[in-house]
């Protein structure tokens, strides 16, 4: 029987007004009573205690109101309310877990009154079954109590309302009595849900996959049927033998926002198979074989003993920089030079002087030269000078041809900001024999020092990808940084990007812009290009397609303007890892010299990855707007999966030998479709590194 303090209870709430409770009239409850508490008191050490204890009590109360609105909404089926309550508070405010008087928790009435959309909120927001159903029998025990006390206590109030005459203690019984009624109907339904209720079916589309030499992949989907009861977790099995006999282990899964699980921890070149089941409040239903039956661990690297490309590449690459370091400690060009022409010297002394006097500042106008500008955005706003000017400065008034090599420099220079003043000291330009190169390179390693020095801070950001030139003679390189904190800048201010666009006058005719104004009206394009390039892939295996073109003094690369720092691409699994046996069948298709695989044949039929790869290729055909018989020319790159990282993985289709890289005046009838650029090679690389 119910326990007095049970029945005191639901008394009490059987005498609130109609209506569930509502967490902003507690809310309205805590202002009012808050300000009721706000008396001065003899000693303030005293009130303060005193003000946290009644607060901590009206928080506590809120809370409280919380969780038996979340109850009420269950049992009323309210989906909208359950899901305002899961995203207004955390499962802990809630107690999302914790049983109520009846010892139910607003799961298992969801479950019992098979409310599937209602019984999945609450299990991705981390809800649980009662842990007092340890069986079948006591959760059949437990909802024939509530069954029969209700329609007892049910019995009790109607033989009160009947047999005392009309009163205000009688209407209060009335109202108690509907309220029961009501729990009395609520529990048969939960126990007539529990006993129609079956075990469910096997889960569906159970797939394994290999994900690593350690470790498989399962994903799964829900039973076509769950026999009248929501499914609450999944149970993962695998072993080495087909019966499961002896199974080596198992998992599981109650967390169900996604329906799959990794098994870690395996041995390589050993087979396993899994298996998946299925869990209501009637306990497991049967297993579901995987398809395939069994994988095996491994990795394409496995099949010819190929170490990892970039393995230790950073490290060395950091001890080499050291050691070029300690050379030009004591290098030669650190000694100043004594034969130099005395009229050079004093030129290079005067220009120094001037860069670091505390008047140097920013540009307002170009004058045929090459010069820096730094674009710095934070949301919508942009860091512009108290002249309302983006900052720039002057590289080198005489430089009016910028080469490309001198550019791409720069672009490398860009990933050592914080070296500069060193650099300065290796590309010196204090000898006589110094080339024209040096000079130049020098002069942007002092306008890059002064660059930061105005702004006060090291990190310029990243190059675009090309300078921006005018028909006045005017080379503009620019860098672009977000800035994501609430960084301090020096002499520099932030403005709306809309605002500084429609201020500034133009001085050029919309025929023959200016470099500034070219600069402004791009800014947008700019800052959107800096965005997407530092986007990244979500984890899986890709299919890229490598396309170049070549001019006079570079190599251009074909990329999406959505994604510019990768290949053009088209995701062929969520699964990045190509095992031994898919890369031994690549191999094999590689060395016949078979065509790209567009059209099904029966020998393969059963082969995921050859599926996967025509779905992919073909996808990827009309994404470059290339005809798909055109592809059978076209070719898998069989020397190597190109790993970035452990999440993303790239098989690379390259066109005919011939076509690979167009050079200048060749025809190339097949153009892609608006959405892509191409990039120097160079920029390409700088930005799939970063």
């Amino acid at each position: 029987k119910m326990t007095q303090q049970m029945r005191d209870l639901q008394l009490a709430q059987a005498r609130k007004p109609p209506g569930p409770s509502s967490p902003n009239a507690a809310k309205r409850l805590y202002r009012n009573l808050s300000g009721k508490f706000r008396v001065n008191y003899t000693s303030f050490d005293e009130g303060s205690l005193v003000g946290r204890g009644e607060k901590e009590k009206l928080r506590k109360s809120y809370l409280f109101q919380s969780n038996a609105a979340l109850f009420e909404a269950v049992e009323l089926q309210d989906l909208d309310r359950v899901q305002e309550l899961l995203k207004q508070y955390s499962p802990e405010e809630l107690d999302l877990n914790t049983p109520n008087s009846e010892g139910l928790l607003p799961l298992d009435i969801a479950i019992m009154t098979n409310n599937a959309p209602i019984a999945r909120a609450l299990l991705q927001a981390g809800a649980k079954e009662s842990p007092h159903f340890v069986s079948l029998e006591s959760r059949s025990l437990h909802l024939s109590t509530l069954v029969r006390e209700a329609e007892q206590r049910v019995n009790e109030l109607m033989a009160q309302v009947v047999n005392e005459a009309p009163s205000a203690d009688c209407s209060e019984k009335e109202k108690q009595l509907k309220a029961w009624e009501w729990r009395f109907r609520l529990y048969k339904r939960m126990k007539a849900g529990f006993e129609h209720a079956r075990v469910p079916d096997a889960p569906t589309r159970v797939h394994l996959s290999v994900a690593s030499s350690s470790s498989l992949q399962v994903t799964f989907w829900e039973p076509l049927s769950v026999n009248s009861a929501v499914v609450t977790k999944y149970k993962v099995e695998w072993s080495c033998s087909p019966t499961f006999l002896p199974p080596l282990g198992e998992a599981v899964m109650d967390k169900l926002k996604v329906l799959h699980f990794t098994i870690q921890g395996l041995v390589s070149g050993t087979a396993y198979y899994v298996r998946v089941s299925a869990y209501n409040m009637k306990g497991w239903g049967p297993p579901q074989a995987s398809v395939p039956p069994f994988a095996i661990p491994s990795n394409w690297r496995e099949y010819d003993g190929r170490a990892p490309r970039r393995r230790g590449q950073a490290e060395a690459l950091d001890h080499l920089l050291g050691q070029v370091k300690t050379v030009h400690q004591h290098c030669v060009c650190h000694e100043p030079c004594k034969n130099q022409p005395q009229s050079r010297k004093h030129s290079v002394s005067k220009s120094l002087k001037h860069l670091f006097h505390p008047g140097s500042k920013f540009l307002k106008m170009l004058k045929r030269g090459l010069y820096l500008t730094a674009i710095f955005y934070k949301d919508d706003n942009i860091l512009v000078t108290h002249e309302d000017q983006i900052p720039i400065v002057e590289i080198d008034d005489t430089y009016s041809c910028l080469l490309m090599q001198d550019f791409l420099w720069f672009t490398k220079v860009s990933c050592m900001w914080d070296e500069i003043l060193w650099l300065r000291q290796c590309v010196t330009v204090s000898q006589s024999s110094c080339s024209c190169i040096l000079q130049t390179r020098f002069k942007m390693l002092l306008a890059i020092s002064q660059m930061q020095g105005l702004l006060g801070i090291q990190d310029l950001g990243q190059v675009f990808f090309e300078p921006i030139k005018d028909k006045q003679g005017n080379i503009l390189i620019v860098t672009l940084k977000e800035v994501k904190t609430n960084q301090t800048f020096e002499s520099v201010r932030w403005v709306p990007i809309c605002k500084l666009q429609t201020s500034r006058k133009s001085v050029s005719s919309p025929e023959e812009p200016t470099a500034l104004d070219t600069l402004l009206i791009s800014v947008q394009d700019k800052l959107t290009y800096h965005q997407r390039s530092s986007h990244a892939l979500s984890p899986g295996l890709y299919l890229g397609y490598l396309k170049l073109c070549s001019a006079v003094d570079q190599i251009r690369v074909l990329v999406p303007e959505r994604l510019p720092n990768i290949l053009c691409h088209v995701k062929i699994r969520s699964n990045p890892n190509v095992s031994r046996e898919e890369w031994e069948w690549l191999q094999k298709l590689a060395s016949v010299e078979e065509p790209v695989p567009t059209e099904p044949e029966a020998d393969t039929s059963q082969n995921p990855l050859f599926q996967e790869l025509q779905v992919a290729i073909r996808e990827l055909m009309t994404l470059v707007n290339i005809p798909l018989q055109e592809a059978k020319d076209f070719r898998l790159y069989s020397q190597e999966v190109l790993d970035f990282g452990d999440q993303v993985s790239f098989l690379l289709l390259l066109p005919p030998s011939d076509d690979v890289c167009t050079a200048p005046g060749q025809n190339n009838p097949y153009t892609p479709r608006s959405g892509f650029l191409t990039l120097p090679l160079q920029i390409f690389e700088l930005g799939e590194e970063g």
